[in-house]
């Protein structure tokens, strides 16, 4: 073993004094491999050398957050060209990942980009980008989806200029080949086109000028100890173009040349116009994306220093003022300051009917204002709006990798070199055996060997579904956070719902009071109002707008206390007031036996109750009540007639969730748990062997959520619950579980059936080029049809219908 010593650097969070960063330093000392760490609070650096062959520095960070403190990472996106296949992909990837400072790196050839996670403090985007051209291709940072849309059409603009330029020096080529089939003895050849000078006139631009991208990624690849597409493609078409160079020069009365030219002019013509087909699809395939952009607004009008100013939608800081015109798209996040209109928030909620918005109400980016004139103030700007995120969330997904890609990443790394063996295997049988002696049999045999089997659709069978599918989920609502969620999902049989804000609306109503004789109901809801005002639970809001609306005022708080699951407590004038559930009560030894069978009736119709104590004795209790969403009962039926087992979990009690539960059609709840109990309730079901998927939308659902094998955050719920998630269902109606459900089956399908063309093309296709059947040129139109067809197949996922 080496006894190499690396030195590394690391930016460190979270240290507030000398005792953290001596915890951090024992902790690196700790670790086997390393020689000496050194932390340093002011700079909040640590220095560590290690061996790199007993430690790796994701070793470290590890430590580091086990101690309950965080490293510095970055993570930015690259718009790559110059990759033809996925041993490009692959051999990037593999770059990006030995680089010292990079945690992560991911290529995907569909989108043509790279995503790198990296130490800051080790690292730069000029030595990634560095890295990348070092191994034969170009970068650059991404740093919108505009950008990479133009960056990618000046590149089909470029594809195409050769293709056409290609393709009018190949004709003639063509012409003159066909012209020597018997059965085409009718088409009249020139003289001239039959001159071998003039064909390697010809042919010499195509070979050298258009070709000359073949060359040089071939040279790269081989360069870095690998080869590609590019490797194939140059062997084929300079064996052809050559060994017709030396018929050329040996030409003459006594010698008929045996030429090849329109064999390597027609393939490179050919290679290119299935590139430019595949790139046009490759950017049909991003159209979520371009929509998603296309929504946003481009200028905002805002009230700076009193007057009203027209700037870039990227000028907009947090806190300026905006005039929205009825009928003009609500250019960022905000909240309505002044005015009422109705809101068209259809590309976010997917829902059609506007929605009536008022002085406090929350607005969103893009979406449309219908008929008021509005004042509102900008809370969210940039990259942090609703609509960008979103973007966001869908980039990282069509740029990620499922699991079902490592097969062909695999097969990909391996399968230029043994293409090279069995051509090289089949010019010797030829050349040896079919046809002794015989060279130009042999090389045919050869080239169409290589060229029928470029990787191409093997490295596109994968990422360009996974583009497709979460593009058109997106479109439906459903966003996928990565590839691999969007193959999991496929395999989910059970699902487990929150009640609040997910099977119901969540914004409940206070329908029942019932004081005791000893207080007035004024004042007992006046008590009870100003404890809950400092909750933030949807139960405890609906209480405390139901007071207000009865014209009750509320009272100052102090030693408020939340507990959660229960309910909360505080001093309302010099009085204890607790609020919350019987188990809540009967922690405080508080009796409650009177009420019981009114409990047990509000609750039976569904209804949640809650109890109040003032100075330890009971004093009355509220009930409340949710009404569930229009879709709910009709979604569960779904999920059930596909086999998958429905279950509601709640915090509420038994009672009321089954109550909630019979309405929508559910058979099984689990009720009264708390928060950190939905995480446990969850990992029992997956101790059972089921897949399960959690849906919720509250802060309390987030463990739940995390510790699901997929969890499903409701879009309209809060950022931490959608931040736990795997998937964000925009809409916030259930039947987005269902469509998720089957738009990932539909995904898996089109990938397998993807890697089934590709592998299966190659599979037939070799054996029979190598079997003399197929003509150079043949097997080139068939090798750029395959990819075409790969892309093809994906595309139908844009219009995937999912049947309700």
């Amino acid at each position: 073993m080496s006894n190499e010593v690396k030195e590394t650097s690391l930016q460190i969070t979270g240290m507030t004094c000398a005792a953290c960063a001596n915890r951090i330093e024992k902790g690196l000392n700790k670790i086997d491999g390393v020689e000496e760490a050194n932390v340093n609070l002011a700079l909040e650096k640590s220095v560590i050398k290690y061996n790199p062959e007993k430690v790796s520095q994701q070793e470290f960070e590890k430590k580091i957050e086990a101690l309950g403190y965080g490293v510095v990472k970055d993570k930015k996106e690259f718009a790559i060209t110059g990759m033809t296949c996925a041993a490009c992909a692959n051999r990037i990837e593999k770059g990006l990942n030995k680089m010292e400072g990079v945690t992560l790196a991911n290529v995907n050839l569909a989108l043509e980009h790279a995503t790198v996670e990296y130490y800051p403090s080790q690292v730069s985007v000029a030595d990634i980008v560095g890295r990348v051209e070092k191994l034969g291709y170009l970068a650059h940072l991404k740093e919108n989806e505009q950008d990479t849309v133009d960056f990618r059409e000046k590149a089909i603009q470029k594809q195409k200029q050769k293709f056409i330029i290609s393709a009018i020096l190949s004709l003639p080529l063509l012409w003159t080949m066909v012209g020597h089939f018997s059965f085409t003895s009718f088409i009249y050849v020139p003289a001239i086109l039959m001159n071998p000078w003039v064909q390697m006139i010809l042919a010499t631009p195509v070979q050298f000028i258009i070709g000359w991208q073949f060359y040089v990624g071939a040279f790269k690849a081989l360069r870095n100890q690998s080869a590609n597409m590019d490797v194939l493609v140059v062997i084929g078409t300079s064996a052809a173009y050559f060994y017709s160079v030396f018929q050329t020069i040996l030409s003459g009365e006594h010698h008929h040349a045996q030429l090849y030219f329109e064999t390597s002019a027609v393939l490179i013509t050919l290679i290119l116009l299935g590139k430019l087909f595949e790139a046009k699809a490759k950017g049909r395939s991003s159209e979520a994306i371009k929509k998603l952009v296309g929504l946003q607004a481009k200028t905002a009008l805002v009230v700076r220093g009193g007057i009203e100013k027209e700037v870039p939608l990227e000028e907009v800081i947090i806190g300026d003022t905006i005039l929205v015109k009825p009928g003009e798209k609500i250019p960022v996040d905000g909240v309505i300051v002044e005015g009422n209109t109705a809101v068209d928030e259809s590309m976010l909620t997917g829902e059609s009917l506007p929605i009536d918005k008022t002085v406090g109400s929350l607005v969103y980016g893009s979406t449309i204002n219908k008929n008021g004139f509005v004042k509102m103030t900008a809370t969210k700007v940039g990259r942090d709006t609703a609509l960008s995120q979103i973007i966001k969330v869908v980039e990282d997904a069509q740029g990620s990798k499922a699991p079902i890609q490592r097969l062909a990443d695999k097969i990909s790394g391996i399968f230029v070199p043994i293409v090279i063996g069995i051509a090289i295997i089949t010019y010797i049988i030829w050349l040896v055996f079919i046809t002794p002696g015989e060279f130009s049999s042999a090389l045919e045999a050869l080239i169409s060997v290589l060229v029928i089997a470029c990787p191409c659709a093997l490295g596109l069978a994968t990422p360009t579904s996974i583009m497709a599918g979460s593009g058109r989920a997106a479109e439906l609502g459903i966003l996928f956070k990565g590839g691999e969620y969007l193959e999991q999902t496929q395999h989910i049989n059970t699902v487990v719902l929150d009640k609040t804000g997910t099977v119901t609306k969540g914004k409940p109503e206070l329908t029942d009071v019932y004081a005791e004789e000893h207080i007035s109901e004024r004042l007992f809801l006046s008590f009870i109002g100003s404890v809950e005002k400092q909750s933030e639970h949807p139960l405890a809001q609906a209480i405390v707008r139901g007071i207000l609306e009865r014209g009750i005022e509320l009272r100052d708080v102090k030693e408020f206390e939340a507990i959660p699951g229960y309910g909360v407590k505080g001093i309302v004038n010099q009085k204890a007031v607790v609020v919350g559930t019987r188990q809540l009560m009967n922690q405080n030894n508080i009796d409650i036996t009177s009420i019981l069978n009114m409990m047990e009736e509000l609750e039976a119709n569904g209804k949640t109750t809650m109890l109040a104590s003032i100075n330890g004795q009971y004093a009355g209790l509220v009930a409340v009540s949710d009404t569930i969403k229009e879709t709910s009962k009709k979604a569960i039926k779904r999920l059930q007639e596909m086999n998958i087992e429905v279950i509601m979990m709640t915090g509420d009690n038994e009672r009321t969730a089954k109550a909630i539960a019979a309405q929508v059609g559910i058979g099984q709840t689990i009720a009264e748990v708390l928060p950190e109990g939905k995480a446990e309730e969850v990992k029992k079901l997956q101790s059972t062997g089921k897949k399960v998927a959690m849906v919720g939308d509250g802060i309390n659902d987030a463990p739940a959520l995390a510790v699901a094998d997929i969890g499903m955050a409701i879009g309209t719920g809060t950022d931490v619950a959608m931040e736990a998630a795997d998937i964000t269902l925009i809409r916030g109606d259930l039947n987005s579980i269902a469509d998720a459900i089957i738009m990932s089956h539909k995904t898996m399908i089109n990938i397998k059936q993807n890697l089934f063309w590709a592998f299966g093309y190659n599979i037939i296709g070799i054996p029979i080029a190598a079997a003399g059947f197929l003509a150079p040129w043949v097997a080139g139109a068939a090798m750029a049809f395959s990819s075409v067809s790969v892309v093809l197949n994906a595309l139908r996922l844009q219009r995937a219908r999912l049947d309700k």
